[in-house]
């Protein structure tokens, strides 16, 4: 099923990528003679309230929701696996206290707090966090997703600090930097890229229910979640506005899930790479 998803996968960034070379509209304009007109051959997936071609705003949309994922999974990435080193390795009180940071996070109620830090990144007026931006999105979203990242990485330094290949670079006097990020890191790149890709589905989600709350990124800038908001009431009479939308949604996040589980199963997460 990894390689299903894979190539699933594939399909869908080939499309989003480049998007222009499959379609002759642009994701923005608008013809109104054109509204609520169903899929046909001159609009593969129909048109919206406002004569828009559904096909290319899916492919655009997707270009917003797929980089809101990647950033997103990459800022909590470089927080997790930073805390989870620093806390598997040294111990005491430095894992104490980081383990607690790490259970705060957790117990905060989530999309509670995305909703109130996109909204005053918004309020500042900043150049990066408008409405059509997607930046403070994917930053909210990631500094609100290492927990599991940094557990995990604790979990793994832990047991390697225990290895004799460790134990011999603290005898001959490495520096710490040096043993986290020559010798720990590599031997626990397999459980953050099992992390990271399961993370992704769930921030593709994330920022889909925020766009669809109408705190996320904001129309006319089309995203798959605000695409589904702006079809809420449409869906008796003109379905396939957000039928594609929520597809692409399903089929990207199964695909991804597909992945990851296939990941999870060829790589041993307490497998030592000693070449």
């Amino acid at each position: 099923m990894a390689v299903v998803g894979l190539a699933i996968l594939l399909v869908i960034l080939i499309l989003v990528i480049f998007a222009p070379l499959f379609t002759q509209y642009s994701p923005t304009d608008m013809v109104l003679r054109d509204r609520f007109q169903p899929p046909s051959a001159s609009h593969w997936f129909g048109t919206d309230d406002l004569g828009r071609d559904m096909w290319t705003r899916v492919w655009y949309g997707g270009r917003i929701s797929l980089s809101v994922g990647l950033l997103s999974m990459a800022t909590a990435i470089a927080i997790g696996t930073l805390i989870g080193l620093i806390s598997g390795f040294f111990g005491g009180w430095s894992d104490a206290i980081l383990m607690r940071i790490t259970e705060i996070f957790l117990s905060i109620p989530r999309l509670f707090v995305l909703i109130v830090l996109t909204t005053f990144l918004r309020k500042l007026d900043l150049p990066w966090a408008r409405a059509g931006s997607f930046w403070p999105i994917a930053l909210v979203i990631g500094v609100l997703a290492w927990m599991t990242v940094a557990r995990l990485v604790r979990g793994d330094t832990m047991s390697l600090r225990q290895q004799e290949f460790v134990q011999a670079a603290v005898m001959i006097g490495a520096s710490n930097r040096r043993i986290l990020f020559r010798h720990i890191l590599p031997n626990v790149t397999s459980s953050i890229i099992v992390a990271a890709t399961l993370g992704l589905a769930g921030a593709i989600i994330t920022e889909s229910g925020l766009s669809y709350l109408g705190f996320g990124v904001q129309l006319p800038t089309p995203t798959w979640g605000n695409m589904l908001s702006n079809t809420q009431n449409q869906m008796t009479t003109a379905p396939w506005t957000a039928i594609f939308p929520g597809m692409m949604i399903f089929i990207t996040v199964i695909a991804i899930n597909f992945i990851g589980d296939g990941l999870r199963d060829a790589l041993d997460p307490y497998r030592v790479e000693r070449g």
